[in-house]
C-alpha cells in the first residue's frame, strides 16, 4: 500500500486502509470470516484501481507524474546500471546537483547516463533544487556528452524537471545559452542518444538533454514546452486554471505518440510506477535496451541524419 494518495484516489485510500486494518486483525485471529471479507475488499480495491487509472485526464496524469513516491533518476541508476561512477562539475563554475550523470554499464555495455534528480526528503530536495538545474548543470551535461563522443559511448538521458531554474542566479550565469548549447550538443552527437522521460519533462530544462535519436516516455509521465501552471499563468493570467491548460496542451504519452514527439510509451504497473517501482524500471530497461540495439548499426552520419529527420517529422501528417 502506498503512503501518499492523490486527491482523486481518496475512495481507493479508504478501501486500502480498511484492508490493512483487517489484515492486522487476521494475523492475530485468523478467522475465516475475516479472510472472506478481505478477499471481497481486495477485489473491490483492484477494480477501483483499474477503473480509476483506465482513463486518467491530463491533469490527473500530471499529478501521477509528480507523485512523491515515483522512482527518481537515482532509483533508475541503482536498478538498471552497474558500476556507476558519477562525474561532477562543469569545469567553468561549479557542480549542479539538479543534473547528475556519469559513466556506467548497462547490461554489459558501457554508457554515459545522466538525468534530473529531484530528491525525496526535504533536505535532499533542497540539495537537488527540486530538479531545477542551473546553467552549470547543462554545461555539465554537455561535458558528459563530449566525453561520450570521445570514447564512442551511447548516451542515455532521463529528464524529470518542472523546468530549468528561473531565478536571478541562473539568468546571471547564462541559463538560456546553456540550455541552447545542451540542445545543440544532443543534435550533433556522433553516438546514439536515447531519452526516457521518467516524470515531468517540462520546458527547455528537459529538452536540453532530450533532443535524442529515440525519445521514450513512461506511461504516466508528461512532456511539454511549459508546465500546466506556467501555461495557465500566461494564457489565462491565472495559475489556478492549470487543469484547463493541461487538457489543451497534449502532454500525455498517447497524444505525444500521435504527434511523433515521442517514439515509445513504456507501460507502467497498474496504478502508476509508484505502486511497483521495480517493475516499472525493469520495463523501462527493456525499452532502452531495444532502442540501443536498433541504433547500434548506424554510422555517426546516419545517427545525425536520423535525429534530424525525426525532429522534422514532429506534428506532420503521415501523408504530408
Amino acid at each position: 500500500m502506498v503512503t501518499t494518495y492523490l486527491d482523486f484516489e481518496k475512495p481507493l485510500a479508504e478501501l486500502e486502509t480498511k484492508i490493512a486494518e483487517l489484515e492486522a486483525v487476521a494475523r492475530q485471529e485468523g478467522s475465516p470470516q475475516i479472510s472472506d471479507e478481505l478477499k471481497k475488499l481486495r477485489d473491490k480495491a483492484d477494480k477501483q484501481l483499474k477503473d480509476t487509472y483506465a482513463s486518467l485526464t491530463p491533469w490527473r496524469k500530471t499529478q501521477v507524474a509528480r507523485h512523491p513516491e515515483r522512482p527518481h533518476f537515482s532509483d533508475y541508476v541503482d536498478a538498471l546500471f552497474d558500476d556507476y561512477q558519477e562525474l561532477a562539475g562543469d569545469r567553468v563554475f561549479g557542480n549542479d546537483e539538479a543534473i547528475q550523470g556519469g559513466l556506467a554499464s548497462f547490461r554489459g555495455q558501457s554508457v554515459v547516463v545522466m538525468g534530473h534528480e529531484k530528491g525525496r526528503t526535504t533536505e535532499s530536495r533542497l540539495k537537488h533544487n527540486f530538479g531545477m538545474a542551473h546553467p552549470e548543470g547543462y554545461r555539465k551535461a554537455v561535458r558528459l556528452m563530449d566525453l561520450a563522443e570521445r570514447f564512442n559511448l551511447p548516451v542515455i538521458t532521463m529528464p524529470d524537471t518542472a523546468g530549468a531554474y528561473p531565478g536571478k542566479a541562473g539568468e546571471e550565469r547564462g541559463q538560456a545559452e546553456a540550455i541552447a548549447r545542451g540542445t545543440e550538443r544532443c543534435l550533433t552527437l556522433n553516438v546514439p542518444i536515447i531519452t526516457l522521460i521518467i516524470g515531468e519533462g517540462m520546458s527547455g530544462g528537459a529538452i536540453a538533454i532530450a533532443a535524442a535519436n529515440k525519445v521514450l516516455m513512461m506511461q504516466h509521465a508528461i512532456y511539454s514546452v511549459i508546465s500546466p501552471e506556467g501555461c495557465a499563468s500566461i494564457l489565462y493570467r491565472d495559475a489556478g486554471k492549470a487543469r484547463d491548460a493541461a487538457e489543451a496542451m497534449k502532454i500525455t504519452g498517447k497524444d505525444l505518440l500521435k504527434l511523433k514527439v515521442v517514439d515509445v510509451v513504456v507501460k507502467e504497473p497498474m496504478g502508476g510506477a509508484h505502486r511497483d517501482p521495480l517493475k516499472a524500471m525493469m520495463a523501462a530497461g527493456k525499452a532502452i535496451e531495444k532502442a540501443l540495439k536498433e541504433l547500434a548499426p548506424l554510422t555517426p552520419l546516419e545517427l545525425k541524419q536520423q535525429r534530424r529527420e525525426r525532429f522534422y517529422a514532429i506534428g506532420r501528417e503521415d501523408n504530408a
